[in-house]
């Protein structure tokens, strides 16, 4: 059967010394494509495009996972957010927009896995390692759907063409991400095809977060036990303040400690990340295309950012002064600073860091023994030094965290989790954190005094999945309280 598709032919284009995925649309015959490498890789470049849309995360995921954070409040039509107590229509519809675009990268997913081994131009080998990264990218997008809406339809090659789908329980889409994880981790390079694209390593990274998440804490240590051993990462030296712009700077290619980065450029035409123009006061000198202030913060009033200790360079680095009207202790992030955007920034959002992993490992490593263990705070302590612009493998005294004074699993989980805050502010990474850990509604009410409901713990399914699919029903089959 013949039938068109539309195509986003993403090349990797050469821009600053940055790769990155240029978008050009054409209208592609499906049974002529997909022979040759460069079409299998043009097909694969298309599962990226979706989630670095403006929707996903290009901008609003993580602006509306920063405004949920504890140290973070939203303003404008994210204050409702800052309530606790769900969605309103507004975020409802942006929501809804982050699931679509979500579900087109799988579908995008899905067709590459259906068409790569029947590629005639293609050797095994390298059909084995491109089915690989996309299975790798398809478990990706299920693990961002899961962990926020819970169970959802679970469309894979067999049945991307059916629109009447249940929802699956999450256990269904966790065995799937597993799958497919286990798959890319066998199959993918020790690097990736370019820069952006996953490795085996990446893959190891993500299992063991997602083995977290499933309470499976040996399987997750010893995927991040192999991670570390590879030897292939390590955390950027930082010295000043201003030396963390090797971490996040728009100007970055890449680094030691990138494991997996979504990858833009602002010297490329609609490549550029949006994701700066909701953090920046327009004329803070940090984001010349202005910005929208969505979500700030208060040194004083915010208890997180009240206990933080200022001689920590991250707090220097991550916050800056600005009043707009809700007191002189008004602070905004500048995390993802870039002074030399036009029309967006240059700036690629981590997603995995080698800090990330490290205390992905002194967590599992302190849940899977019951207790904080001697290289697990070590591991932790890395990162903790590296904050105070000290030699991360080199320990020191007058900043390490002594085993003695965490010897609990609750006073060293607690120690992670606080960690874990300081190192992702304004990632998109603390609601999640939280929630995982089990101690959402606990830091929010410490912190904020705010009793956080159980609709808010995850998003409605959209009216645009339902109004179609119709084996789930919007009264028995929506998440509670929606």
């Amino acid at each position: 059967m013949r039938y068109i598709l539309l195509i986003m032919i993403l090349a990797a284009a050469l821009s600053s010394c940055k790769k990155v995925l240029d978008e050009e649309p054409q209208s592609i015959a499906a049974e002529n494509f997909y022979n040759k490498p460069a079409e299998v890789e043009a097909g694969l470049n298309a599962i990226y495009s979706p989630i670095r849309d403006v929707s996903t995360l290009g901008a609003l995921y993580q602006v509306q996972l920063e405004c949920y954070a504890d140290y973070m409040y939203g303003r404008g039509s994210h204050a409702v957010l800052n309530n606790y107590q769900g969605l309103d229509n507004t975020n409802i519809t942006r929501v809804a927009s982050m699931w679509t675009q979500f579900y087109l990268s799988i579908r995008n997913a899905n067709i590459m896995v259906q068409k790569i081994p029947l590629a005639k131009l293609v050797s095994d080998a390298a059909k084995t390692q491109y089915l690989a990264e996309a299975r790798y990218m398809r478990a990706l997008d299920y693990f961002y759907l899961v962990r926020n809406w819970s169970g959802v339809p679970l469309r894979t090659e067999t049945n991307m063409d059916s629109i009447n789908l249940k929802r699956s329980p999450a256990s269904d889409v966790y065995a799937l991400i597993l799958s497919d994880l286990q798959f890319a981790e066998a199959n993918l390079p020790d690097a990736g095809r370019l820069v952006g694209a996953p490795s085996k390593w990446v893959a190891k990274t993500v299992l063991a977060e997602v083995y977290l998440w499933l309470g499976q804490y040996g399987d997750a240590d010893n995927k991040a036990k192999e991670v570390i051993a590879s030897g292939k990462f390590s955390l950027v030296k930082v010295s000043t303040v201003s030396d963390f712009d090797k971490l996040y700077g728009p100007d970055v290619v890449s680094s030691t400690e990138e494991i997996f980065y979504l990858k833009f450029s602002r010297s490329t035409s609609g490549q550029g990340w949006q994701y700066p123009i909701y953090a920046f006061y327009p004329n803070s000198g940090y984001y010349p295309p202005g910005g929208y202030y969505t979500f700030y913060s208060d040194s004083i009033k915010n208890k997180v950012l009240l206990n933080w200790d200022k001689h920590d360079l991250r707090y220097i680095y991550n916050w800056y002064s600005q009043t707009f009207g809700l007191g002189a202790t008004t602070v905004l992030n500048r995390k993802f600073a870039d002074k030399q955007a036009v029309t967006a920034a240059g700036n690629d959002y981590p997603m995995y860091r080698y800090a990330d992993l490290l205390l992905f490992y002194a967590e599992a490593e302190c849940r899977a023994n019951n207790g904080p263990t001697t290289d697990g705070m070590e591991k932790l302590n890395m990162v903790h030094r590296r904050a105070y612009g000290k030699d991360p493998g080199t320990p020191d005294p007058t900043v390490d965290f002594a085993l003695a004074d965490y010897s609990t699993p609750e006073a060293f989980l607690d120690l992670i989790q606080k960690e874990r805050g300081y190192e992702d502010c304004s990632e998109g990474k603390r609601w999640l954190d939280l929630k995982r850990m089990g101690i959402i509604k606990q830091v929010i009410q410490d912190i904020k005094g705010i009793a956080v409901a159980d609709k808010h713990l995850l998003w409605p399914i959209p009216t645009t999945e339902y109004n179609y699919n119709k084996a789930i029903d919007p009264a028995k089959d929506q998440n509670p309280g929606y």
